[in-house]
């Protein structure tokens, strides 16, 4: 039986091509489309599709306050469509904190509309979603955000912060941002380690994730940059498009970004995040992997285990998509499995041996 897609956009034109690349693959059809978010809920109550995909700027009813409708009133997965504009990333964000289940990019040019790459997306994420059970939204409690106002720090104390006892690589994909706010907030002020974090997501979003995370966080959190010098209680968030790798520099560690060939189709990539990291054979490395498609991760983190760091997979159960922590533990790369509400306090834990 094919997979039910209804496909909600203000643009007739948009709405067209959307539908074509769908019916492209013959495991689905659009039952109907919507121009608004009024329009949406009503084709959804008489429709029952699988999948909905919901452009965020329409007239009357825009698709944030539709989608808050529908993760309550009638829950099924969403795939938002987002521009490539900083409002555009913090409403994904908002999105994704709402429920949705992952988003693509809206092509910016009739010449973008007709890519491959953009339909492939689009495809692979409405099958993942299709088969996926969405799950009740809780909003996430973060610990208070403490007063950081020193985070100007002296050069003369730039050497003494930048000693620090762990490195914390965590790796997610589809589900990642929100599962993201369920774990860096919880982590301590005081915590004697650096996190370096591979979130899939195209150029653009990262830096509004990591602005959002610093907000609710008692660590800092910033969109990694090239020549950052790992710091303790900082967070370095890969930006999209780019790789984000550490090399060691006269006794520190230091960030280096490039745009080399992607990893699991993937750039940045949580592999080459690893492997950078194991190449350095740092034994102080605690591996996280968490929610998302794909196997990216599974490898790294197998190397990091096999050369004495410590690796922790979030479950199935709390996982959006239970994908990569799968990989990593079906390779025997992981050393304990914990629930996304737990894994906080297992990173804590992990600094003390």
């Amino acid at each position: 039986m094919k997979k039910k897609i209804l496909v909600v956009d203000d643009s007739a034109f948009m709405r067209k091509v959307i539908t074509d690349m769908i019916e492209s693959d013959q495991q689905m059809e659009v039952v109907g489309v919507a121009r608004n978010g009024e329009d949406a809920i009503a084709k959804i109550k008489l429709l029952k599709p699988d999948v909905v995909t919901l452009d965020i700027e329409m007239p009357k009813m825009d698709g944030l306050t539709a989608l808050r409708t529908i993760m309550t009133e009638m829950p099924l997965p969403v795939i938002m469509l987002s521009s490539l504009t900083k409002k555009g990333a913090e409403e994904t964000l908002k999105a994704l904190d709402l429920g949705a289940f992952d988003f693509i990019t809206k092509p910016s040019s009739l010449i973008k509309v007709s890519a491959p790459e953009v339909k492939n997306e689009l495809i692979e994420k409405i099958q993942i979603a299709s088969r996926t059970k969405v799950k009740a939204i809780r909003s996430p409690k973060p610990s208070p955000k403490i007063d950081q106002s020193d985070t100007i720090v002296p050069s003369s104390s730039v050497q003494a912060k930048s000693i620090f006892k762990k490195i914390v690589a965590i790796g997610t994909s589809t589900g990642g941002p929100r599962a993201l706010q369920d774990v860096i907030p919880f982590i301590p002020s005081g915590i004697n380690a650096s996190f370096l974090i591979v979130q899939h997501m195209p150029s653009g979003f990262t830096k509004s994730l990591a602005e959002r995370l610093d907000s609710m966080s008692q660590i800092h959190v910033k969109e990694a940059e090239n020549g950052d010098i790992l710091q303790q209680g900082w967070a370095y968030l890969a930006p999209g498009d780019q790789h984000l790798k550490v090399t060691k520099q006269n006794g520190q560690f230091v960030i280096k970004l490039d745009n080399g060939d992607r990893v699991n189709g993937h750039r940045p990539s949580v592999d080459a995040m690893m492997e950078s990291i194991v190449d350095m054979n740092h034994k102080s490395v605690v591996g996280v992997i968490m929610t998302g498609m794909g196997a990216d991760g599974a490898q790294g983190m197998k190397k990091l285990k096999d050369s004495g760091g410590f690796v922790i997979a979030q479950d199935e159960e709390s996982c959006i998509v239970f994908g990569m922590p799968k990989i990593a533990i079906k390779l025997e790369a992981v050393d304990k499995v914990v629930s996304l509400s737990n894994i906080a306090n297992e990173i804590v834990k992990a600094m003390e041996v």
